[in-house]
């Protein structure tokens, strides 16, 4: 896919896709977010299979940007800030390999980024704990089944979104 010339492409693996997709949507420069699966060995993967934690697959998000309006470091502040990044293979009650820390880098620029970004968490002790979100280069995202796209804004009343987006779309708001 080719981006007009100030777009560009981020992809984010940070636990559940409905949470994640829904606090990129909130930003302004943000155009699209898509649910999706990347970093695994299986072609074409279903949600069935990404849950079973066995095709190396993480549930991730494919997000495009205007660069003139949200920065890439303003999405990896966001990023880092809205899920646990010293968890290794776990955000809360999500347990498995599908709910990793990672980023997917798409350019050398966005890897450096990425690389020195978490550098300077860790130098500065930002967290109780080292940081284990691996940078890895994208390959095939593949885009998740049509009804977990949007999911939150068309099932906020839904027991997940009600306990545990709101409360992570509440602190994006805050900081």
């Amino acid at each position: 896919m080719t981006l007009e010339k100030n777009k560009e492409q981020a992809i984010f693996a940070g636990g559940c896709f409905w949470c994640t997709e829904a606090l990129f949507l909130q930003l302004e420069g943000v155009i699209q977010v898509l649910s999706g699966y990347i970093g695994g060995h299986v072609s074409n993967p279903t949600y069935k299979e990404i849950c079973s934690g066995e095709t190396g697959h993480a549930e991730a998000i494919q997000i495009t940007f205007e660069r003139d309006k949200i920065s890439y470091g303003e999405l990896l502040e966001i990023f880092f800030s809205t899920h646990d990044p010293t968890t290794l293979n776990r955000q809360g009650n999500d347990v498995g390999p599908q709910y990793r820390s990672e980023i997917f880098f798409m350019n050398e620029s966005q890897q450096r980024f990425a690389n020195d970004y978490i550098n300077l968490l860790n130098t500065a002790c930002t967290f109780e704990k080292p940081i284990v979100t691996k940078v890895s280069p994208a390959t095939v995202f593949y885009v998740a089944e049509e009804y977990h796209q949007n999911y939150y804004n068309q099932n906020k009343s839904q027991g997940y979104c009600s306990f545990v987006i709101n409360q992570k779309i509440t602190k994006l708001h805050t900081n």
